[in-house]
């Protein structure tokens, strides 16, 4: 699906295979306020960065990196706008944290961060939820970042978009908890894209996290967290517990 235009004039046009080089449409539309939107991708893998704002790593008790901090989340845990957030009763606190995502476009492994561009597709706007307890537990993260629905991605992926300083915001019931721009990024995304790829192939459609700034914190079933990219759009979920 791509979508044109603005507001109530926005279409969702089809697209035949999928979005990928130069995209084929099946010639099908509808207006957006007639569809359901879906997570914009289904990666094969979610890396996602750690402690890549200065700030974030101080309320977390730690200092900055001198190197990307690389984790991954499973494609299992990916879900689109509006869907529930289901928080585990295995953990007493769940977090969210909003954060700036990239989509790779083409197999590519050792990218030179000044030619990284050239194997991104896009960008949309995640929300890296964490059971915050299960982390500090277990002393490592997976457990904590795993549980299906703990990857909200969306609206969609924005092809025409600079993000190298551009202001993010998450609200919690429409508070504001967390507002930074882009540029405060301890590693940019040139820089992380060459780290990453000197490690693993990265595959069309794969995800990469670019980290959350401080402000993180626990949302509670009845809640709604939302998370806006000036320049791409919202990605809004609510809260629930696991019945």
């Amino acid at each position: 699906m791509s979508v044109e235009g603005e507001g109530d004039d926005a279409v969702a046009k089809e697209i035949a295979e999928h979005p990928f080089g130069t995209p084929t449409f099946t010639g099908r539309s509808w207006k957006m306020a007639d569809v359901r939107v879906l997570a914009p991708i289904l990666a094969s893998k979610v890396i996602c960065i750690g402690k890549n704002y200065a700030a974030h790593a101080a309320e977390m008790g730690g200092e900055a990196p001198a190197d990307p901090v690389i984790f991954i989340k499973p494609n299992t845990s990916i879900i689109g706008p509006e869907v529930p957030i289901v928080r585990p009763p295995s953990s007493e606190r769940v977090d969210y944290e909003g954060e700036l995502a990239v989509v790779i476009g083409r197999p590519c492994k050792d990218v030179k961060a000044a030619q990284a561009k050239d194997v991104i597709l896009g960008y949309t706007i995640a929300n890296d939820v964490t059971a915050r307890d299960q982390q500090k537990i277990d002393g490592q993260w997976t457990r904590g970042k795993s549980y299906d629905t703990f990857c909200p991605l969306g609206p969609w992926i924005e092809t025409s978009f600079d993000p190298s300083d551009v202001e993010l915001v998450t609200e919690l019931d429409g508070e504001v908890k967390q507002r930074t721009r882009t540029s405060l990024m301890l590693h940019d995304i040139g820089e992380i894209v060459e780290w990453i790829t000197r490690i693993m192939t990265l595959l069309p459609g794969d995800v990469i996290l670019t980290g959350t700034p401080e402000g993180v914190g626990p949302m509670v079933a009845g809640q709604r967290v939302s998370v806006t990219v000036n320049g791409i759009g919202t990605l809004s979920n609510p809260v629930v517990d696991k019945a």
